[in-house]
């Protein structure tokens, strides 16, 4: 079976989405969510959905080998990036080349880059009149949204939407494809 480790940042909605898609699947598993907030909602969702949780600082992600130390412990097959708003150290890339995948709630090459996540991508969006938008699933590099795209799904953008519209829009596609695009990768 295929182990899977999901970073986050925040609420976890899609950490939790990936979770209950892999609890009826035999060939993958959630093994753990990692975070970088000790506050962030995604332990609570954890903790309700009995799948183990770490909080790991920035010395421990950034200047040590930690997190890939335990990555490696837990036998981690794929790395998720789920709502996780650090930049991923070298040591991890290069502990788990190809194995290391982000969703971006725009489609790159469009609204990536360091600062571009959740709302500020949405407000981009509207401000920039754009007709579309949509996720792009891709594989994590040393520069923010930059690593080779796995997939991308659309969706329209109509004058009358706002950021929260274009959010709710975004996290449908979110929800529907990210736990698909993982099973594919896994299979």
């Amino acid at each position: 079976m295929k182990r899977i480790v999901i970073f986050a940042s925040g609420s976890g909605s899609n950490a939790e989405n990936i979770i209950s898609f892999f609890r009826e699947k035999p060939q993958a598993e959630v093994v753990a969510v990692l975070t970088n907030k000790n506050s962030a909602k995604v332990l609570e969702r954890c903790d309700r959905l009995d799948i183990p949780a770490f909080y790991f600082n920035k010395p421990a992600f950034k200047d040590s080998n930690a997190v890939v130390q335990m990555l490696q412990g837990l036998q981690t097959d794929l790395i998720v990036l789920a709502g996780f708003l650090w930049k991923i150290p070298s040591n991890l890339i290069e502990a788990f080349p190809d194995k290391i995948i982000n969703i971006h709630p725009a489609l790159l090459p469009k609204y990536g880059g360091k600062g571009m996540y959740g709302d500020r991508v949405h407000q981009a969006v509207k401000e920039n009149n754009e007709t579309e938008t949509g996720i792009t699933i891709h594989y994590v590099n040393e520069n923010y949204d930059e690593g080779a795209i796995i997939f991308q799904a659309k969706t329209s953008v109509v004058p009358s939407d706002e950021a929260t519209s274009i959010a709710e829009k975004v996290h449908q596609l979110e929800y529907e494809h990210f736990p698909k695009v993982i099973e594919k990768l896994l299979s």
